[in-house]
C-alpha cells in the first residue's frame, strides 16, 4: 500500500509555507490552476507577505503581460490590477514590497498606504516631483517600517527623513542613490542618527559630507559607499574615521567623474549636468 500523500493532500498551511517562496508570476499564472487545494492554499495571505514585483517583467509586451492579460481577460495589461490583486490576497499583512521601477501610479501609492498598514520594507519606484512629495506623507502611516530602498535622492529628503523619525520607531537601514547634498547629509544625522545600515552606493558624495554622516551616526554597522563620485576609496582619513563601522565598502570610488569637466559646483559630462 503506497503511504506517501499527495501534493494536493497537504493541508493548505503547508502548502502556504511552500507557496511563499514563489515568485508572483507563479503565484498568479501557475499555482491557482494545478487543483482546488493548491487554489485555497495560494488564496492564504502568508503567501502574499512578501510582494517582489521586480522579479516580474512587467512590461506590456512581455510574456508574463500578455499571459495576465489573456488569464484574467483584461483589455490590456494593468500594472494598478496585479497590484490591487495581489495586496487584496494579502489581506493587509504584506511586511515587504519591492515596486518596479516604472509603472507606479501616484494613485498605486496611495492604495499601498492605506493597505499596507504593516510594511517593515519598501523599496520604491523611481518618482516625479510630485509623487515625491507626497511619499514623505504616506510614509507616517508606516509606523513599522525599518528598511527603505531609493534607486534617486528625492529633492524633500530631510522633510522625509523628518517624518520617518517622527513616525517609524524601528527605522534601521536606508538605500539611496543620487546627489547627497549638504542639508541631506545634515537630515541623516539629525533624523535619523540611530541608523545602523547605510547605502549611497553610485551617488555623488563629497568626502565632507561622507565624514559628517559617520560623525553623526554612531550607530552605523554598515556603511557602503562603492561607486560614489566625490572623494577616493582608499584616503587614509576616510579609513581612519570608519575603523568602527563592522562592515565598510568602498570599491570603485572616485574624486571626480572620468571624461567630465567641473562647471562652478557641478560636473559635466557629455552634456550633463551633476
Amino acid at each position: 500500500m503506497d503511504s506517501r500523500i499527495s501534493w494536493s493532500e497537504m493541508e493548505i498551511n503547508c502548502l502556504a509555507e511552500i507557496f511563499m517562496k514563489l515568485g508572483l508570476d507563479d503565484l498568479t499564472l501557475v499555482v491557482p490552476f494545478v487543483c482546488r487545494s493548491w487554489l485555497a492554499a495560494v488564496r492564504h495571505p502568508l503567501c502574499w507577505k512578501k510582494l517582489d514585483f521586480r522579479r516580474v517583467d512587467v512590461l506590456p509586451w512581455s510574456n508574463f503581460s500578455k499571459t495576465f492579460t489573456f488569464v484574467y481577460s483584461l483589455p490590456c495589461f494593468s500594472f494598478t490590477y496585479f497590484l490591487k490583486l495581489a495586496v487584496k490576497n494579502s489581506r493587509s499583512s504584506v511586511t515587504e514590497l519591492r515596486l518596479p521601477l516604472k509603472f507606479t501610479s501616484s494613485e498605486d501609492l496611495k492604495f499601498i498606504s492605506n493597505e499596507c498598514p504593516k510594511l517593515r520594507s519598501v523599496a520604491l519606484p523611481i518618482l516625479n516631483s510630485d509623487d515625491e512629495a507626497m511619499i514623505s506623507e504616506l510614509v507616517c502611516k508606516w509606523k513599522d517600517l525599518e528598511r527603505l530602498e531609493l534607486k534617486f535622492s528625492p529633492s524633500n529628503l530631510p522633510e522625509l527623513l523628518k517624518n520617518i523619525s517622527l513616525c517609524c520607531n524601528k527605522f534601521s537601514e536606508l538605500i539611496i542613490s543620487g546627489e547627497i547634498r549638504e542639508e541631506d547629509a545634515m537630515a541623516i544625522v539629525s533624523y535619523v542618527p540611530q541608523i545602523k545600515k547605510l547605502d549611497l552606493s553610485g551617488s555623488y558624495l563629497s568626502k565632507k559630507e561622507l565624514l559628517n554622516i559617520v560623525k553623526g551616526c554612531k550607530q552605523l554597522q554598515e556603511l557602503n559607499v562603492n561607486g560614489c563620485i566625490g572623494f577616493q576609496g582608499d584616503d587614509s582619513e576616510i579609513i581612519a574615521k570608519v575603523s568602527a563601522i563592522r562592515a565598510f565598502k568602498s570599491e570603485r570610488c572616485k574624486l571626480y567623474l572620468e571624461d567630465a569637466y567641473e562647471c562652478g559646483d557641478w560636473f559635466c559630462l557629455n552634456g550633463y549636468i551633476f
